[in-house]
């Protein structure tokens, strides 16, 4: 007989968020998988309960993924946990989860506390459709692509960021999406949990004024305007789709590079048509 899966959250911050059904889940499972064990071993120990304790993180997904599906296999109950909050939301719980499904092992998810969700409902922006990005890309060319993709979004926009690229990243959001309203949310739940509820320049400049800790949930007002008329490329020869991605914005090189990847072309044959502009 197989063994099931739990997908226990834990609090984002504050201990007392945590539930009865996934405390008694810990206490009964033969194995729990943690995303940082010296953090979750604190949680355990608070609440008394004492499982064995394996890790399953980004760095070690593919190894600890088929030893836990072997587990599971054997008939072994495994709860997953993260650091804080759901599994499997910006972490690589959603992996294993999908091995287990492909291995017909049942996937109990437990409900519990999740920071874009408490962050969300705080911010005072539209509730009703919402889009979670999660994290933005480190790199400051990819970021701003990313940003560039979205910004006709009219759902109201979630994101993660870490402290030492949030500056950086509102600074891209204000040139790629505008001014727009920004609820910012650091360390929810926690002792020192701070919302800054302002528009993006605003934000910009009281984070120039302090000092940065802790981590942030952005949730960011979707486009209000008129979003643009998409031209048919499919219409256009390699040098017209060059000179419209330009006039849209996009400069020389990244244009070409666009056009060599949608057109499945090598960047030379591209090239070679647009040498004057």
């Amino acid at each position: 007989m197989r063994g099931k899966l739990y997908i226990c959250p834990t609090p984002i911050g504050n201990l007392e968020d945590i539930t009865y059904r996934t405390l008694r889940i810990l206490n009964e499972v033969d194995l729990i998988a943690a995303e940082d064990t010296r953090h979750s071993i604190k949680l355990l120990n608070h609440f008394e309960i004492s499982k064995p304790l394996t890790s399953y993180h980004e760095h070690n997904k593919d190894s600890k993924g088929g030893y836990l599906i072997n587990k599971l296999l054997d008939g072994e109950n495994i709860a997953l946990i993260s650091d804080a909050g759901m599994p499997g939301i910006s972490d690589p719980g959603e992996d294993i989860i999908r091995e287990a499904i492909d291995n017909n092992i049942e996937v109990e998810v437990l409900p519990g506390a999740t920071a874009f969700v408490t962050a969300l409902v705080g911010s005072g922006l539209n509730t009703k459709k919402f889009a979670f990005e999660g994290f933005l890309d480190r790199d400051k060319k990819n970021r701003r692509e990313q940003l560039e993709s979205i910004k006709e979004e009219s759902r109201t926009m979630i994101f993660y960021e870490s402290p030492h690229r949030l500056k950086d990243t509102l600074k891209d959001m204000s040139k790629v999406l505008g001014n727009r309203k920004i609820s910012i949310n650091r360390e929810l739940t926690k002792k020192y949990q701070e919302v800054i509820r302002e528009d993006i320049d605003k934000a910009i400049e009281i984070f120039n004024e302090k000092e940065i800790k802790g981590e942030f949930v952005l949730i960011v007002d979707g486009f209000k305007g008129e979003k643009t008329q998409k031209s048919n490329y499919d219409n256009l020869t390699e040098r017209e789709f060059v000179i419209e991605l330009i006039n849209n914005g996009m400069d020389k090189k990244d244009a070409i590079k666009t056009v060599c990847k949608e057109r499945k072309l090598k960047k030379d044959v591209v090239y070679k048509q647009v040498l004057d502009l």
